[in-house]
């Protein structure tokens, strides 16, 4: 299944996920915006993972002075396609 999310608060603008209806795990995660290597590798660390183990890690991650981070928006975005 294909998911979008539109982030709030970052440099990223949105991030695409798709996650397996079989499996329930993420195979992939783009970013549009931000930092390109760093949210390519943020994607590359949660292939093949659950969304709750996701949200686990990176729920309430701040950039700098910021109250979120691209990894908390994911977070966001993985508990909003959770529920």
């Amino acid at each position: 299944m294909h998911y979008q999310y539109n982030t709030s608060g970052t440099c990223s603008r949105l991030i695409d996920i798709e996650i397996n209806p079989e499996s329930g795990v993420i195979e992939d995660v783009r970013f549009t915006g931000g930092c390109h290597g760093n949210l390519q590798g943020i994607g590359a660390l949660v292939k093949g993972l659950k969304p709750e183990q996701v949200i686990e890690r990176l729920k309430g991650i701040k950039c700098g002075n910021k109250a979120t981070s691209c990894p908390d928006q994911l977070a966001c975005a993985l508990s909003q396609i959770k529920d």
